[in-house]
């Protein structure tokens, strides 16, 4: 053990590497007890869990390296973001936990979110009103019923690790729940557009590529301010601001 890594620090969680052992302290309860509870459920690999203490939760580290970073090239193959669409439709397929998750949010909660932050971003200056009125119409194709699965409701690329073409870990499941499955791959190729197809045939079904598209333009417009506030950069190069202006 060298040094204590600070991972993540805002208002609502903090997470902490000290050497192979990761700490993660969350203000809500609920959140860490949803991880506990699909690293139980889930079949897929995930990260074993070593203790567990409120507010506190203990993980060991997964071998591998994490598939990529949202607004950095990835240099994973192709093959292994195929592997991580095949290990998403396991978790997809896997019986429903008991519990709804981020990914499976009414829509009618959704779509008054969603108008809420528009405006927000609009008459703060934020963003350009032709931008956010543009991809307002794109996310309007998310806003529909879905078949729910079990979702990981956080499935960024640096959530998923692997060692060559193999998955070999996926971790931070306290959003996990029923949700829309096409949320997760949204979200998987979020500002990575070019492996969608590799993720596609790796999950190994028909997939509405305009309700992923929608997902892209949904999440990025909800995700603008609460970044903003917590001390991150969503106008950083390959991030949500540019994927939102590469809808137009």
């Amino acid at each position: 053990m060298d040094e204590v890594q600070m991972l993540v620090a805002h208002s609502e969680r903090v997470t902490l590497r000290v050497g192979d052992v990761f700490l993660k302290v969350d203000v809500d309860q609920a959140r860490i007890d949803a991880e506990v509870e699909a690293i139980a459920l889930v079949p897929v690999p995930t990260p074993k869990i070593l203790w567990h203490k409120p507010p506190v939760l203990a993980i060991a580290a997964v071998p591998g390296t994490a598939l990529g970073r949202l607004g950095e090239p990835s240099t994973a193959s192709p093959a292994a973001w195929a592997a991580a669409g095949a290990a998403i439709r396991k978790l997809h397929d896997a019986p429903l936990p008991p519990r709804r998750g981020r990914a499976g949010r009414d829509v009618d909660e959704l779509t008054a979110e969603l108008d809420g932050e528009c405006e927000w971003l609009v008459t703060n200056g934020v963003l350009p009103v032709g931008l956010v009125t543009r991809n307002r119409q794109i996310a309007e194709a998310a806003l529909r019923p879905w078949d729910p699965a079990f979702t990981h409701g956080d499935l960024q690329i640096a959530h998923v690790f692997v060692d060559g073409d193999e998955i070999t870990g996926i971790i931070d499941w306290s959003e996990a729940g029923q949700g829309d499955a096409l949320f997760d791959l949204a979200t998987l190729t979020l500002g990575h557009e070019e492996h969608l197809g590799d993720v596609v045939a790796g999950y190994g079904t028909d997939i509405d590529l305009d309700v992923i598209r929608a997902w892209w333009s949904l999440r990025s417009l909800l995700v603008v301010r609460w970044l903003i506030e917590h001390g991150f950069d969503p106008f950083a190069p390959g991030c949500e601001v540019d994927v939102l202006r590469s809808r137009l």
